[in-house]
């Protein structure tokens, strides 16, 4: 098998990258995820995506600075290579430097399980505390969703799923 089809998957151990490439071999890797997770959420519209992730914020993270969008995007991941993006652009205002903070979901996951939506929101709100990717950053994560790590790896499974065949396995 070609490494290429583990592109999601480059940094984790042999023994687990030859374990994903039975399930691909065996033709059982869809089958493996549906198992897991066997329906999509119901966050369809931005209008409701980010309704969900402001209760997400409200439960977890009350004092960060607020999020003034939430959007479901068609371009992430094909022009970032990403899930999702937290942005924050900054304007003067008064006097003063204030940031806008922008949370931005790949249309991928509109029609997802809602552990893979939560992941990623949990991702993109810990941006607001951490900016980088380090141990502090994941910590949060996993306190905000103890499955963090467990759900990533099921979602670097789903997008090679669908590098594989490109069918989409909820909605």
């Amino acid at each position: 098998m070609s490494s290429s089809h583990l592109k999601y998957l480059s940094a984790y151990p042999a023994h687990v990258l030859s374990q994903v490439e039975r399930l691909i071999a065996d033709g059982h890797l869809a089958d493996h995820l549906l198992r897991r997770y066997p329906g999509a959420h119901d966050v369809r519209t931005d209008k409701a995506l980010y309704g969900y992730v402001q209760d997400l914020k409200d439960d977890y993270l009350r004092n960060a600075e607020p999020v003034a969008k939430v959007a479901y995007d068609s371009k992430i991941g094909i022009v970032q290579h990403a899930l999702g993006l937290h942005t924050a652009i900054s304007r003067v205002q008064g006097g003063r430097l204030k940031a806008k903070h922008e949370i931005r979901i790949g249309t991928v996951f509109r029609d997802a399980p809602p552990a893979f939506l939560r992941m990623i929101a949990v991702h993109e709100l810990a941006h607001l505390k951490e900016k980088d990717h380090d141990k502090a950053f994941y910590k949060l994560c996993c306190w905000m969703e103890p499955d963090y790590h467990q759900i990533e790896f099921d979602v670097r499974l789903y997008l090679t799923q669908l590098d594989l065949d490109g069918r989409r396995l909820w909605g």
